[in-house]
């Protein structure tokens, strides 16, 4: 049974999320739905990360076993077919190795989330962006963002609700660059704890309008407390954007 790895751009807006859920459309069920389609029977495609609701992705990576043998452009282009008016795009299929695995064989994941720092409203990018009217100090978040690269316990930034067995974790990346009105944040690790990135954007921005200091983006992350975080950022603005193998 041949294993074919997909790599999956979505527009996260309409779903609960990649995961599958008892309620509300998720990234996941549309591209079971698409399998099934094609092959006949039920079909688990496993993906690289679990994005949360209203989170983009431009490659996301997902692997499944399909008993037909398919040629990996016939199948990319069979899913799109049944995929639409799904804003999800499959972008490419591979036959790989059935030792590959989307999530654990990943060694680095890359994220991306875009703030619009301007006055105007936006009307091309609704959903897509947050739009923040008050001035950002990028350099100064960028400045502090460098006290939470390395391994630390990021319990400030971690979810309640996250199922991750430890809070420790290894950002390898936390940038902030300003081009314009934009303002990107980009970051990359092996893996991020439940709403991890949005928990630092958040408190990043109060970094921005100047109401904390690096100082105290520091002594949040030294508190080791869900209540010590800034807010957490919307997630129209967030981007899957690689991951690596």
């Amino acid at each position: 049974m041949p294993r074919y790895k997909l790599i999956i751009e979505y527009d996260g807006g309409p779903y609960s999320g990649w995961q599958i859920q008892d309620n509300g459309a998720t990234v996941q069920g549309a591209l079971e739905t698409a399998v099934k389609a094609i092959c006949g029977e039920p079909v688990r495609v496993h993906g690289a990360g679990r994005t949360d609701a209203g989170v983009h992705a431009l490659a996301q990576v997902a692997h499944c076993d399909i008993a037909k043998h398919f040629v990996p452009g016939r199948l990319r282009d069979g899913l799109n077919a049944h995929l639409r008016p799904h804003p999800i795009g499959v972008l490419s299929a591979e036959v790989v190795p059935d030792t590959f695995e989307a999530r654990f064989s990943a060694k680095k994941r890359h994220y991306l989330y875009r703030i619009a720092n301007r006055r105007a409203n936006l009307a091309l990018e609704i959903g897509h962006v947050w739009r923040l009217p008050r001035p950002l100090d990028s350099d100064a978040m960028h400045d502090a963002a460098q006290r939470l690269v390395g391994k630390h316990d990021f319990t400030t930034f971690r979810d309640t609700e996250c199922q991750a067995k430890s809070p420790e974790k290894t950002l390898d990346q936390l940038d902030v660059v300003r081009d314009g009105d934009a303002v990107n944040i980009v970051t990359s690790a092996r893996s991020f704890l439940h709403s991890q990135v949005r928990s630092m954007v958040g408190s990043l921005v109060w970094v921005g309008e100047r109401r904390w200091s690096a100082d105290d983006l520091a002594a949040a992350l030294a508190a080791r407390s869900r209540s010590a975080c800034g807010p957490v950022a919307p997630p129209d603005g967030l981007y899957l954007v690689r991951v690596d193998y």
